[in-house]
């Protein structure tokens, strides 16, 4: 096993669960299963943990509410969400509150686990790169190899998602770039009028922790009817 390939299950079925946790197994991830929301997010507070497989009908709550409460504890881990109705406003939503995938039950098991590959891949290796480690944006560092977002000598909080983000337009400056662009190369999906919606929440949120005055950005800048272009 390897230092970083503990999955936290969140799920109260526990045929769902055990079927997933054999799949996950048998491909080397060290698995923990919780039935509940509540102890899914202690788990994740106490333990090292580097996924978490989050259904979004629990019994102490909505799914939606615990992935928004972890990122707002500081839980950046990828978080993958499994709903029962193939919805775009559920999908939308999900990625509103920080989830970085989602999947409609039932699913194939081949196909939970790469994407749960492509999540590893995103957060723990595909910026672990030798060339252009480092990517400068105004004060701002970004270590695309630790996966770190600093200004002097503090770190910026950031997610996953926000940070992918930041660096496919800081590996992108001065241009402008589409919705579209962004929501392939971040989130890999194609781009639906609500999904737009996503888009948007998270570039607000970006703005908020790396500009100055966010209703005010200058690194981050709105391209009227087209996108959004980053400013060095």
């Amino acid at each position: 096993m390897t230092p970083s390939n503990t999955i936290l299950i969140i799920e109260d079925d526990e045929a769902v669960a055990v079927s997933i946790k054999d799949a996950l197994q048998r491909e080397n991830y060290m698995v923990i299963w919780k039935d509940n929301g509540t102890d899914g997010i202690a788990c994740v507070r106490e333990h090292s943990v580097h996924l978490v497989i989050l259904d979004v009908r629990l019994p102490d709550g909505s799914g939606f509410d615990f992935c928004r409460r972890m990122r707002q504890l500081g839980l950046h881990q990828p978080i993958i969400m499994l709903t029962v109705r193939n919805d775009e406003v559920d999908k939308v939503l999900g990625l509103e509150m920080g989830a970085d995938d989602y999947m409609t039950k039932p699913f194939s098991l081949r196909e939970l686990l790469s994407r749960v590959k492509a999540q590893f891949r995103r957060a723990y290796g595909e910026f672990s790169v030798a060339d252009s480690n480092l990517l400068y944006v105004a004060d701002i560092v970004i270590d695309r190899g630790r996966g770190k977002v600093s200004r002097g000598d503090e770190e910026v909080n950031l997610t996953p998602v926000e940070f992918r983000l930041l660096v496919y337009l800081a590996q992108n400056p001065e241009q402008a770039l589409t919705r579209a662009q962004i929501m392939d190369a971040v989130w890999g999906y194609e781009l639906t009028p609500e999904s737009e919606r996503a888009i948007n929440t998270h570039v607000r949120r970006l703005r908020e922790k790396i500009e100055v005055d966010a209703g005010n950005p200058k690194i981050i800048q709105t391209v009227l009817g087209i996108g959004y272009r980053l400013s060095p």
